[in-house]
């Protein structure tokens, strides 16, 4: 019995490391300011990317560029928080027994 789930935690860890590769590769962007800033990040939810309009940085409105920043960063790490969890629970499950609940 104990071997059978020690094999199954071993095929758990073996996927979640492929599922975690894989989301390396998927890009998720969020925007702010109607796309005068706009974050791009990965299904890790790690930032690979930011882009601000010109015409902003010109402006010189500090507070606002920081505040749509964050805003467009929380935007990007949202989706990708969202991928990761689906992607996390299509490779466990199958993986452990039935657990009402745990899908």
């Amino acid at each position: 019995m104990f071997g059978n789930i020690l094999g199954k935690l071993g095929e758990m860890k073996e996927k979640m490391a492929e599922v975690k590769e894989k989301l390396n590769h998927v890009t998720v962007t969020g925007e702010a300011g109607d796309g005068k800033v706009r974050v791009t990040a990965n299904g890790n939810r790690k930032l690979t990317e930011i882009n601000i309009y010109e015409s902003l940085v010109k402006e010189g409105a500090k507070v606002n560029l920081e505040r749509l920043i964050l805003e467009a960063s929380n935007n990007a790490l949202d989706q990708a928080e969202e991928i990761n969890e689906s992607e996390m629970k299509k490779a466990a499950k199958g993986l452990l027994p039935n657990i009402p609940g745990l899908f």
